[in-house]
């Protein structure tokens, strides 16, 4: 296998400086699920740590409970996926701040604390309207006082009240907020207390101050990958963490074959349609599977480095790039990198 990730990870501080820069007083949680979005979870989490991160998403119990052995008991790490009772159990013993929007949820939330003998940290989730999960509005009022009851009760401790958006657009978006605000309302109206609120993710939390709240939940912005049918990267201040790449294995006829080995998990769609970046800047790819053929340049040679994404030094595009060629967004290709291909890891 020739191929292999280059992560920087002094673009990634550099990038998480410009989101707290940019959605300022609110604070950052650093978004890491699917292996930080390919990047490695492990290098990631310790380098943002480094940086200052405090809050961590982590989506899965699984992942939070990694997170908290990287980072030791001080940051916060939020999981907002729990699949049992034995996902509960280890959240409340790593600590983690765990998404509730289940009632049932909920009361098996409290029952595990119980015999923990610790308070479940939860955040209180209402459906806005995008129907990921959620309480509907109309059963939220009885579910933020049954969250009170079991505050009262020191079987849980509600730390935030979250929600998604949509970000299809402003409008949609708006009716969304509307919903999210009252559902505070109504939280402390039953008599909760939630120190954190949040509702955007990347595009939001840049495009709209009154998204912001105490908190932004920011992945893909991070890493530098920008929203499909976004501004580009460097027109937001941010810069592409990473850069695929492989080498050159043989030169024959009109192109050159590029050993890609476990890189066969990017979308094949990508064939006759992209392009990739080389020594002769940039050419078209021909096909993508096992091997990897592209459109070939004078004095092309085994061994030359064919640049899949990345920052665009070689005439690569980014992430985005490709994926806005097949109607997708740029942190599907990023994820659908084989964890079989190295990560080459600077700036750390």
């Amino acid at each position: 296998m020739t191929a292999r990730l280059h992560v920087d990870l002094g673009a990634l501080a550099r990038n998480i400086d410009r989101v707290r820069t940019v959605v300022a007083p609110a604070e950052l949680m650093l978004v890491v699920k699917d292996d930080a979005y390919g990047h490695g979870l492990a290098p990631v989490v310790t380098a943002a740590a480094r940086a200052g991160v405090r809050w961590f998403g982590a989506f899965d119990v699984h992942t939070g409970a990694a997170v908290r052995r990287t980072v030791g008991p001080d940051a916060r790490v939020f999981s907002w996926i729990a699949a049992s009772p034995d996902d509960i159990a280890v959240a409340v013993a790593e600590r983690l701040d765990l998404g509730i929007g289940d009632a049932a949820l909920l009361e098996e939330a409290a029952a595990v604390a119980r015999d923990a003998g610790r308070p479940a940290r939860v955040h209180l989730k209402i459906d806005s309207g995008l129907h990921r999960n959620g309480v509907r509005p109309e059963d939220w009022p009885a579910f933020a006082a049954r969250a009170a009851q079991l505050v009262a009760d020191a079987a849980i401790d509600v730390v935030g009240v979250w929600s998604h958006i949509a970000e299809a657009s402003d409008d949609e978006d708006d009716l969304a907020r509307a919903a999210y605000d009252l559902a505070v309302e109504q939280a402390r109206a039953a008599g909760l207390t939630p120190e954190v609120r949040h509702l955007a993710a990347s595009a939001a939390s840049f495009a709209r101050a009154e998204f912001r709240y105490d908190m932004v939940r920011v992945g893909a912005f991070c890493y530098g990958i920008r929203s499909a049918g976004g501004p580009a990267a460097a027109e937001l201040g941010l810069e592409p963490v990473a850069r695929l790449e492989a080498d050159v294995v043989a030169v024959d006829g009109d192109g050159v074959t590029v050993g890609m080995g476990a890189l066969e998990g990017l979308p094949s769609s990508l064939a006759g349609r992209a392009s990739v970046g080389t020594p002769a800047g940039p050419r078209r790819l021909l096909a993508l599977g096992e091997r990897m053929r592209v459109e070939g340049w004078a004095d092309a040679a085994p061994g030359d480095r064919v640049s899949v994404y990345g920052p665009g030094g070689d005439g690569e595009g980014t992430a985005t790039d490709l994926a806005e060629v097949i109607g997708t967004i740029g942190e599907e290709i990023a994820v659908r990198v084989s964890p079989l291909v190295p990560r080459v890891y600077a700036g750390e």
